[in-house]
């Protein structure tokens, strides 16, 4: 893969699944719209086909990785590590572009919304314990990123249809068995780049974007992309 391929593979992508995994947040967390109160079934399902969605659309041109966990424990299983700049800058950029895309197709919900919108953008602790919220982000995305590297155990599932699928049930299944903490970031670009933008946008009350908590999922999901690509290496 070309590193503009990679690139335009994992902008597209990692926008299309903030759009969409974003989308369901505002849509379950606006009071204006017609699914307010959907609630947690709604989320964790709502990201599932998002991934599904993004990682159809882009995986022929970068593979699809759309998270820096995912990136990072491929380099740290194949050690490859040229092109991982090139998969950085798309996803960060991809992240920015689908929350600035979530607040355009609510745009009218925001501009009537009373509340702080901080949950529709990024994800935040129920019991604030950054040790706790730390590990239980590393956990998960551990979860995320060894499913992941064993799909190519498979013959010809890695970068299937079904494996896309997979993934995309495994993304479910995290939202649902270890979600309830601190809301499963497991990507460090979903959770930093709506954070960004949800401090540059203009949403009436929209309270502030946490920046004091902002590396718990940026860093445990790093930690939990690296431990992958260990354990692979040492077990499989």
């Amino acid at each position: 893969m070309s590193n503009g391929h990679i690139f335009v593979g994992e902008l597209i992508g990692t926008a299309l699944l903030i759009l969409l995994g974003g989308g369901v947040c505002a849509a379950v967390t606006l009071k204006r719209s017609k699914a307010f109160g959907a609630g947690w079934v709604a989320i964790a399902f709502g990201w599932g086909f998002a991934v599904m969605i993004a990682a159809y659309v882009s995986t022929h041109l970068s593979g699809a990785h759309l998270n820096p966990a995912v990136t990072l424990a491929i380099a740290v299983k194949s050690g490859a590590w040229s092109q991982v700049p090139v998969y950085l800058a798309g996803q960060i950029l991809g992240a920015m572009l689908g929350a600035f895309l979530v607040w355009l197709t609510y745009l009218g919900q925001f501009q009537a919304n009373e509340e702080p919108t901080l949950g529709i953008f990024s994800t935040g602790p129920e019991i604030r314990n950054p040790i706790q919220n730390l590990v239980t982000e590393i956990i998960g995305t551990l979860v995320l990123c060894i499913l992941i590297l064993t799909e190519g155990l498979t013959p010809g599932l890695g970068l299937s249809g079904m494996g896309v699928l997979i993934t995309a049930l495994g993304v479910v299944g995290i939202g649902f068995s270890l979600g309830g903490p601190t809301g499963y970031a497991i990507n460090p670009v979903r959770d930093l780049g709506p954070r960004i933008v949800h401090s540059l946008l203009p949403i009436p009350n929209k309270g502030g974007s946490d920046w004091g908590y902002a590396w718990i999922p940026v860093a445990g999901p790093l930690i939990g992309g690296a431990l992958a690509g260990l354990l692979y290496n040492v077990a499989f």
